[in-house]
């Protein structure tokens, strides 16, 4: 693995009894609730919920940009006061300069640190042929597709080779099949660089075909359900989706998400002996 792709072995993000407010004066409202979450270096999670439970608010705290009511954050040991490069975001819409090239936008992050421009263009060559761009360095951004925008997006994200990449529901605005290909994207990145990535969605399948655990929020004032330990085998292929204890877990998981659910055990599960036998092949 080269330099301008490996992530290091950090990235441990522990939230201990945390409460974000939003608003001011009258209109001040709690978004997140001692919420607490431990998540080791290197984990896929994903945070599951409806719109408006907090999960967003969630992700921008640990990203620094949202300030802490009561409770911490931590990475590595280390409170987060702040935004700062090591701890990455991908919004749902990119946030790419128009009249930059692709090359020059995912280099901007190394610009602003003083590289020279030659390594820096090295790195960001690397990073865009490990998101399968190779060769569209050159173009704008307005000259590729929206799920081609989003692997520059998190290319630029990558640069700075963060302890963790928080995602907003980066693949929201795609149709389904360039989000299917963006997920099997993103795992194989993931696999390649081993960054913690906490990812944050209101879509079942997406959360537990990607995700290592699944955290299932309430409704706001958020505060974690449930904490999922998804069970299916990495590398995962599009034919989980119909597997039968992959629609199992999904009911669960809907279930836990219904207005007022305040969760409950998961029923024990026995794949049917034909299923069992057909995964086996």
């Amino acid at each position: 693995m080269n330099s301008a792709t490996h992530s290091g072995t950090h990235g441990h993000v522990q939230v201990k009894s945390l409460d974000v407010a939003l608003g001011k004066g009258a209109s001040r409202f709690t978004a997140v609730r001692q919420l607490s979450v431990d998540i080791p270096a290197g984990q896929f999670v994903c945070i599951l919920g409806p719109s408006g439970c907090g999960k967003s608010t969630l992700l921008g705290a640990v990203a620094g940009h949202l300030p802490a009511a009561a409770g911490e954050i931590l990475l590595d040991g280390e409170t987060v006061h702040g935004p700062a490069p090591e701890r990455g975001l991908v919004f749902q819409q990119h946030t790419l300069f128009p009249w930059k090239r692709v090359v020059d936008n995912v280099a901007f992050g190394l610009k602003m640190r003083g590289v020279a421009p030659a390594a820096r263009k090295r790195q960001a060559l690397d990073l865009l042929e490990l998101v399968g761009l190779k060769g569209f360095a050159h173009r704008y951004p307005a000259e590729l597709s929206g799920g081609m925008q989003q692997r520059v997006e998190i290319a630029r994200v990558l640069i700075n080779r963060p302890r963790v990449l928080l995602m907003d529901e980066p693949f929201g605005a795609l149709d389904a099949q360039t989000r299917a290909h963006m997920q099997a994207l993103l795992l194989d990145v993931w696999t390649e660089l081993r960054t913690t990535v906490v990812f944050v969605t209101h879509d079942v399948d997406e959360a537990l075909f990607l995700g290592d655990r699944v955290l299932v929020m309430s409704q706001r004032p958020g505060r974690i359900l449930e904490d999922i330990q998804v069970p299916f085998p990495r590398p995962r292929r599009a034919a989980l989706l119909t597997d039968y204890a992959f629609v199992h877990l999904k009911r669960h998981c809907r279930e836990l998400m219904r207005d007022g659910y305040q969760g409950g055990p998961l029923q024990p599960f026995s794949r049917p002996a034909a299923s069992a036998a057909a995964l086996a092949d």
